[in-house]
């Protein structure tokens, strides 16, 4: 099929893959509810919202976009409900998880060659280790002052009360009772303190996301790179559910998949292609990846699967891959193309076509300003309006009149990607 060939769409199926999230998607559909009214305002177009049934949680969306009108339907496919049993760990669990995960990542030489890419989401996947150290170093610390502080002021008062039991004339005085009472009661306190600490820092983790990011990275580095069984199973209904739409009457489908929502994308579209869910005569397919972290994954000893299914979705005529990241995003592998770096291209690579939001030019100096810092923020911002939109606006992706093949027809890819093999594995079977 040649996607670029495709008539002007009309209606449109959406399918939005989460990261790792453990928020309702409603959340998804305000964010986009608010960002393309504001890019509609910038842009001069019309972006209107409006409610839909179905199986799963989304919302219909009505463009009216260079003279045409364009209806879509957007469907988030939630596994946050996963995301949620991986994230109910204990405190001592946790600091277990890190020291497992940076275990797998650094005895794996994954990190080293992680680094060679970008040191932006190396340093974002490091970051929650150094501060749950942290966090520990004030628990001991906080732990430690409390214990002598109670053991001064025990102390202070045992002195008196010796004084004063001592004046009887051969009254006896058992200290090395006292002495162990201080400093079981000192240490009980201690620790007391410490755990009190530990537990305000997770409460307060919607500031440090200490505990968020930690959880993410173990997900993948407990298997290794590999699926779990649940994740495997809930993939395989995201895979059913699009081969339903793609045999629907709509023009296109779109699946767009966010962070690590990218790569549960890449090998739902491999199974659903080798499975020939792809009608020849059906709707154009498309595939927008924003904001990839493949390497975190593909980089793993046991990540077959996807290192596989990298290599086939990129020779594939069926659809039309756009991969988007920005060098602002600290938290993206930006500008890496995710079949190469991952050592598995081959000379019949089509995909993806590896393109920049570029932030620095398509924001205002004035919001670059506020955002720059806002580490969490940039990452989504590749699902919001921006001050000066150029080829890339998720709006018109999404709500447009044309497919996403059509849109970047011609497009060269950024001259600052990178594409060169990074990973020490390469195998795509598990006897590779």
């Amino acid at each position: 099929m040649d996607q670029a060939d495709q008539t002007t769409v009309r209606r449109r199926r959406v399918f939005y893959i989460p990261g790792y999230d453990p928020i309702h998607p409603r959340r998804y559909r305000e964010l986009y509810r608010t960002e393309s009214t504001a890019q509609a305002g910038i842009s001069g177009y019309e972006v209107k919202l409006a409610p839909k049934s179905g199986q799963h949680y989304g919302w219909r969306v009505l463009g009216q976009m260079d003279g045409q009108s364009t209806s879509a339907e957007v469907d988030v496919l939630v596994w946050s409900d996963i995301v949620r049993g991986s994230m109910a760990s204990s405190i001592p669990a946790t600091y277990l998880q890190l020291v497992r995960t940076a275990w797998t990542y650094i005895a794996s030489g994954a990190l080293r060659r992680l680094m060679w890419l970008r040191k932006g989401p190396v340093i974002a996947a490091l970051y929650p280790v150094g501060m749950l150290i942290l966090q520990l170093l004030v628990a001991v610390v906080l732990a430690s002052l409390a214990a002598k502080g109670l053991g001064w002021i025990m102390t202070t008062g045992a002195r008196g009360v010796i004084s004063i039991v001592g004046r009887g004339e051969g009254t006896p005085f058992d200290y090395s009772a006292l002495i162990f009472g201080r400093t079981v009661l000192m240490w009980a306190f201690g620790a007391w303190v410490g755990w009190s600490v530990l537990r305000w820092f997770k409460r307060k983790d919607g500031k440090f996301f200490a505990y968020y990011l930690m959880h993410d990275y173990a997900y993948s580095a407990h298997w290794n790179g590999a699926n779990p069984p649940e994740l495997e199973a809930r993939m395989a209904e995201f895979k059913d559910t699009i081969a339903a739409a793609l045999r629907d009457d709509v023009d296109e489908v779109l699946v767009v998949g966010h962070s690590s929502g990218a790569h549960l994308a890449v090998s739902v579209l491999a199974d659903l292609i080798r499975e020939g869910g792809v009608p020849a005569d059906g709707p154009a397919l498309g595939f927008l990846s924003l904001g990839q972290v493949v390497p975190m994954v593909s980089f793993l000893p046991k990540a077959h699967r996807l290192r596989a299914d990298l290599q086939y979705l990129s020779t594939r005529d069926e659809l039309a891959w756009v991969d988007v990241t920005a060098p602002g995003d600290g938290c993206a592998f930006a500008l890496c193309d995710p079949v190469a770096v991952s050592g598995v291209a081959t000379d019949d690579q089509k995909w993806p076509l590896v393109i920049s939001a570029a932030f620095t030019q398509t924001l205002s100096p004035q919001t670059w300003k506020k955002l720059r810092w806002r580490f969490f923020r940039l990452h989504f911002q590749y699902l919001c309006a921006f001050d000066r939109v150029g080829d890339y606006d998720y709006f018109r992706i999404t709500a447009g009149p044309l497919t996403l093949a059509q849109r970047f027809a011609g497009r060269k890819p950024s001259q600052s990607r990178i594409d060169i093999a990074a990973s020490k594995y390469t195998s795509v079977s598990d006897d590779g």
